[in-house]
């Protein structure tokens, strides 16, 4: 796990090592750079070590003959089986990283050996014979990447950081249109960011960079439902089948030459993957978070469920402890290591357990992340199977729904959830299930907006990612499967994976997925989906899968997040802060947000009028993104 960046035109070395310098968290053992000066391209390398600790793990790693140069962020998983093809064909070893399979199977068969990867990865190739650079971002997303085109060139980064000596002048834009998704979902489908000359290279898609111009730009892997990929399996080789393709991805993935751990909180998802990580390293080590001072209504909490499993499977688990001063001291921290305004307090759980992890000798950390993505556990995924109750009665019946529970308390979490259900109930097919991803109403945002942002924003419709992606799916495509797709696509790799990676790489940790192995999601496409959410109950295949390995209580315990009291400190710790970056004056010299309608929004949160906690939290990730970004503070 390292950081990469690159470019290909009017750049130069300083600005590729001002770069490097920007995300030198992310390879804190050893950094590299390769410069073609008279061909106008640079590649850079920081290497957090993993596979082949030696030497020959450096990068920028050149072909023997010189013309080809690799920088490689992540892991191939089936290196192994490659390499051995590769030595069947007469190719020479140097040493035994995953890198180096990559770089010859790129001499093999050139852009077609994509294909053949498992693993979570972002890399990009210089081909000194054709005078093209090759950039590639992993099918799930998992590891970010970041690019930038300009009249200078091209520029691509791990991280925005990198990015910004690249394209200092051209980088301070705001764009209006991402902005308002970010604070419609509290992150940002989609290519956008927070600066209209910087994009995502989304998952799954490449391109082909000459003379600093894309040339090309497609997508090489595209999610199982969009392959054609049937649910044909009866209910024991879905069961039996689950147990395999988790138990492979797991096993396969603690390959390392440094020790590796593994997140614990108790869920099933974790649990699960600790299990079968307890089968190869018996002396695993766990780690978790133990929350002091509340948590927010309605939330369950997970230490005792993480204690009984580590007490069941006998692993070690050690305990981080935090509380709500030390969270809202560290939101300034977050948001400069996110690279993005993302509203989710949660991702400073991830840097407590990576910092816990290191100093404890850790540099890999297994996660359970991806498993409601796959098999269901959301409430949204309870809310679709539902909507067979209501969605046949006429229109205005059901935008009667959504605003009756949108007038009830907001103070109370059962009246919150009623008016999330039934959020965008009159909308039809595809439009109702982006909805369900969305946490503030367009017309409620629109009112906060300056004119200027307004006008900007346009006809724009914050939703418009996720239909535009289901637009392709035959009309017959169930309303869950849909939401699945859209689960894999955009919250994971535009929320839950972006946080994971930076904030673990924020403590030099890397972060591996085993429920996004390539094998197990085609796999798990072919689950029927009664399988998965059987009525209430979600997950039900891999619950039944892991009956013979956890306790009864574990598998079938309610479904928590993280339950951070959010609104309790927009109301009492964060208010110092709300009050400073978010006055009367900040947000006239910003000029994106109308001074008064934030005030009175703030006001009518507090009454319990309506509960904006997390568009207010929203809005100080926002300012605190722009201080840090596009003022320097």
């Amino acid at each position: 796990m390292c950081g990469i960046l690159g470019y290909s035109g009017a750049y130069n070395s300083v600005k590729l090592s001002a770069g490097l310098a920007a995300i030198a968290h992310r390879g804190p053992d050893d950094s590299g750079e390769f410069v073609e000066h008279s061909d106008g391209v640079g590649l850079g390398h920081v290497r957090l070590s993993i596979l082949d600790l030696s030497l020959f793990g450096h990068q920028p790693m050149t072909s023997s003959d010189g013309n080809v140069v690799l920088v490689f962020n992540g892991e191939i998983y089936n290196f192994r089986e490659l390499r051995a093809e590769l030595e069947a064909k007469d190719f020479v070893f140097r040493g035994h990283s995953d890198t180096e399979v990559l770089l010859n199977l790129y001499l093999a068969e050139g852009e077609s050996m994509l294909s053949r990867l498992n693993g979570i990865f972002a890399f990009a190739i210089w081909d000194n014979r054709n005078k093209s650079l090759l950039v590639v971002r992993d099918g799930l997303g998992v590891k970010p990447l970041y690019y930038s085109a300009t009249k200078c060139g091209v520029a691509f980064a791990s991280e925005i950081k990198g990015l910004l000596p690249m394209v200092s002048e051209e980088a301070r834009e705001l764009d209006a249109v991402s902005l308002h998704r970010y604070l419609s979902f509290l992150w940002c489908p989609g290519e956008g960011t927070p600066l209209k000359a910087v994009h995502k290279l989304l998952p799954g898609e490449a391109m082909i960079i000459c003379e600093g111009k894309i040339k090309r730009k497609w997508i090489w892997y595209e999610l199982p439902l969009f392959r054609g990929i049937k649910s044909d399996l009866d209910e024991k080789s879905s069961i039996e089948g689950t147990i395999t393709f988790l138990r492979q991805a797991v096993q396969r993935q603690m390959v390392a030459d440094v020790p590796v751990g593994a997140f614990l909180s108790g869920g099933l998802d974790s649990s699960a993957v600790v299990v079968f990580a307890r089968e190869v390293d018996p002396d695993l080590r766990c780690f978790t978070i133990e929350a002091t001072g509340g948590q927010e209504a309605g939330a369950t909490d997970d230490l005792p469920y993480a204690r009984r499993v580590a007490k069941h499977l006998g692993v070690k688990l050690d305990v981080v402890n935090i509380d709500a001063q030390r969270i809202v001291g560290d939101l300034e921290r977050m948001v400069s290591q996110l690279d993005e305004p993302l509203a989710d307090p949660a991702a400073l759980n991830v840097l407590y357990i990576s910092q816990l992890a290191r100093e404890q000798g850790m540099k890999v950390l297994l996660s359970g992340v991806g498993g409601d993505d796959l098999f269901t556990g959301y409430r949204r995924h309870r809310a679709v199977q539902a909507e067979r109750l209501w969605h046949w009665l006429p229109q205005t019946i059901r935008q009667g729904l959504d605003r009756v529970a949108a007038d009830l308390d907001q103070r109370r979490a059962w009246s919150r959830r009623l008016a999330k259900l039934f959020n965008g109930a009159g909308l039809e097919s595809n439009e109702r299930l982006a909805n369900y991803f969305v946490w503030a109403r367009e017309n409620d945002l629109l009112c906060l907006y300056s004119d200027g942002f307004r006008e900007q924003l346009g006809s724009s419709q914050a939703v418009a990612p996720l239909i535009d992606f289901l637009q392709p799916l035959p009309e017959n495509t169930q309303p869950l499967q849909r939401m699945l797709a859209l689960e894999q696509r955009f919250f994971l790799a535009d929320h839950n994976l972006t946080y994971t990676d930076k904030m673990s790489m924020a403590a030099g940790v890397e972060v591996r997925v085993p429920f996004l192995d390539i094998d197990l999601v085609d796999f798990a496409q072919r689950i029927p989906l009664h399988l998965k959410q059987r009525g209430l109950v979600g997950k039900w295949v891999l619950k039944k899968a892991m009956e013979p390995y956890l306790p009864r209580d574990v598998i079938y315990r309610p479904k928590a997040g993280f339950g951070a009291p959010l609104r309790h400190w927009i109301s009492h710790d964060l208010r110092e802060l709300l009050g400073d970056l978010l006055s009367p004056a900040s947000l006239n010299k910003r000029g994106l947000f109308n001074p008064l309608a934030v005030q009175r929004l703030i006001v009518a949160n507090d009454v319990g009028k309506v509960d904006a906690s997390y568009t207010l939290f929203s809005l100080l990730c926002i300012e605190i993104w722009c201080r840090r970004f596009i003022d320097g503070i």
